[in-house]
């Protein structure tokens, strides 16, 4: 099944099973059905509970936040990740901070989704990668899409806890099928749920068994479906093995799993495709020298596209963001 159409059943399926779910958005009522037609066909079945709103984000994210308070379960639909930077005051000084200045007494699970990053040809404000700039907020859960995380499986878990969600979605994925456990066996991998402090498993993919790997690699989103494809590029043309691990949280950083593997493993690289600099990338690098230190070969590597803004040319945007062939050759250097 198509990312996209895993989440429209997603969404139909939580407001079908909880009602305290509304949907919120910009041009996300039928016929049109949100700029990516993740929402399609669900304002005609839920009326009253998916609405379009006017354009300004900080207003939708505003009034979310209401509602949260209120007793209600508001997904939010922010039409393209560039424009989370109008909704950030709202997110850092309100919707993260409620829980714990009324010490539980207020909640505020906002849910907010976000399509984001580039390869479309869309240009400098419509393809960035801005989830970095939400790490690090206290109480906030920033959470990535990828083909290998069941919507159905995150969104269910989002509306068990009390915590706000930014759900970063990337661009690229809604064409792509999910992939399953069964179907990545299928192309002679190991991959299994590995067990940690997050609620939504990183999953674990390699070619052989994690003793014989000869490098961690830590990949999210989109780049972890490039990441994907590289190791299998990598064991079947060089008989170069390492271990993949897709983590769905960025934020918390679910730490047992990276430690585990880079235990064994003695090399780390990390791979995003936001701008290089201050990023996820560096964080997860410092965090595996701090609790790997003794373990690791050399030092951890992080490939990020680069720091400039994205063009429009889509052979200059290929240039500057990460991809398959750039990955490859950063896992060569790590496994060495």
């Amino acid at each position: 099944m198509r990312y996209a159409q895993a989440l429209n059943d997603t969404l139909r399926s939580i407001l079908q099973s909880d009602p305290r779910v509304i949907i919120l958005g910009e041009d996300i009522l039928d016929p049109y059905g949100g700029a990516f037609k993740v929402t399609r066909g669900l304002s005609s079945e839920f009326p009253d509970r998916v609405r379009t709103t006017p354009v300004s984000e900080g207003a939708i994210t505003g009034l979310s936040a209401g509602l949260a308070l209120a007793g209600f379960r508001p997904v939010l639909e922010i039409m393209f990740g560039d424009f989370l930077s109008l909704c950030f005051d709202q997110i850092l000084n309100h919707i993260a901070k409620y829980e714990r200045m009324y010490d539980g007494n207020a909640t505020c699970p906002v849910i907010i989704r976000s399509p984001s990053g580039g390869g479309r040809g869309y240009g400098p404000t419509h393809s960035q990668s801005l989830e970095k700039h939400f790490l690090g907020i206290p109480h906030l859960r920033v959470v990535a899409a990828s083909l290998f995380h069941a919507p159905l499986q995150s969104f269910e878990d989002f509306l068990r806890h009390d915590s706000p969600v930014l759900h970063v979605e990337h661009k690229l994925l809604y064409p792509q099928n999910l992939y399953s456990i069964e179907r990545i066996q299928e192309e002679g991998l190991i991959v299994n749920e590995e067990v940690g402090a997050a609620t939504i498993p990183t999953l674990s993919i390699k070619p052989v068994p994690r003793e014989r790997c000869a490098a961690t690699v830590v990949a999210y989103g989109y780049a972890a479906w490039l990441a994907y494809r590289s190791v299998l590029q990598l064991a079947y043309e060089d008989e170069m093995f390492v271990e993949l691990l897709v983590p769905a949280e960025l934020a918390p950083v679910d730490w047992e799993p990276i430690a585990r593997s880079v235990e064994e493993t003695g090399s780390l690289l990390t791979v995003e495709e936001g701008a290089a600099g201050w990023s996820w990338g560096t964080e997860i690098a410092s965090g595996a020298v701090q609790r790997c230190f003794r373990d690791l070969r050399q030092a951890p590597s992080v490939l990020a596209s680069a720091a400039t803004i994205i063009p429009s040319s889509r052979e200059r945007e290929e240039r500057m963001l990460v991809t398959q062939d750039k990955i490859v050759q950063a896992i060569r250097q790590a496994a060495a």
